[in-house]
């Protein structure tokens, strides 16, 4: 979309949600609710997409967002450093940076 070359992309099997992530020009993109009911593929989608070195997560695409999408950032996170990559979150819907400051975890998530 707008000239950008998409490099790879998962789809989300939930009614209603059309693309979970993508890679965009080195740039993962999320394009759906971050809420239990997607928070396991999700998961699971973005550590396939995570390479060694460095990459932004961008969060601006997500709707509704619960306190999973906390837990799959911090899954992103664990999996990033097991394989030599470093990610930070650009995006960051305000309900979820609210989530992670309650629950005492904003600073392991790194900002873009």
């Amino acid at each position: 979309p707008g000239g950008q070359e998409q490099v790879a992309g998962s789809y989300c099997q939930q009614p209603g949600c059309s693309l979970m992530i993508e890679s965009i020009n080195g740039r993962l993109c999320v394009g759906c609710a971050m809420t239990t009911d997607q928070a396991r593929e999700l998961l699971e989608r973005g550590r396939d997409l995570i390479v060694p070195g460095e990459q932004v997560i961008d969060l601006s695409g997500v709707g509704d967002a619960d306190s999973s999408a906390v837990a799959v950032m911090l899954g992103w996170l664990r999996h990033a450093a097991l394989t030599g990559a470093v990610i930070r979150f650009a995006g960051v819907p305000v309900g979820v940076a609210s989530l992670a400051e309650l629950y005492g975890v904003s600073d392991l998530l790194p900002l873009a």
